[in-house]
């Protein structure tokens, strides 16, 4: 029985830009880095060190032809968040693309994009 989703495999075109959006724009932490001496080299993230679920960077290019039928896309994510407007105000001010805050049933979202243009959203959680 599956229990808690571990990581999420997010495939980028440059790991290092990819790595300084996540930690420097949006506050996530780098958990660990490895690299197996043979080129393949991933990164795990997340929001903070305790955080259950981690994305692992890995390098796009590398893993289309280690895999070809594997799909390389990006995955719909949607971020919690209890500073909401926080978040939102410090994405705007580190001129991350934010899209505009949109009341749902479920509460306010809103999207923002990665630097190679993925587009993630964030709902507010009281």
């Amino acid at each position: 029985m599956i229990n808690v989703v571990g990581q999420i495999m997010l495939y980028v075109n440059d790991q290092d830009e990819a790595v300084n959006f996540w930690r420097d724009k949006v506050g996530f932490t780098v958990v660990s880095e490895q690299d197996n001496g043979q080129g393949m080299r991933w990164i795990e993230i997340a929001p903070t060190n305790e955080a259950e679920t981690r994305i692992i960077l890995h390098d796009k290019e590398l893993i289309s032809k280690m895999e070809p039928e594997l799909n390389l896309g990006t995955p719909s994510l949607m971020f919690f968040s209890k500073n909401f407007d926080s978040l939102y105000s410090d994405l705007t001010s580190k001129n991350v693309t934010v899209g505009e805050i949109v009341n749902m049933p479920a509460g306010r979202i809103f999207n923002f994009a990665d630097n190679e243009s993925n587009y993630f959203a964030v709902m507010e959680k009281l």
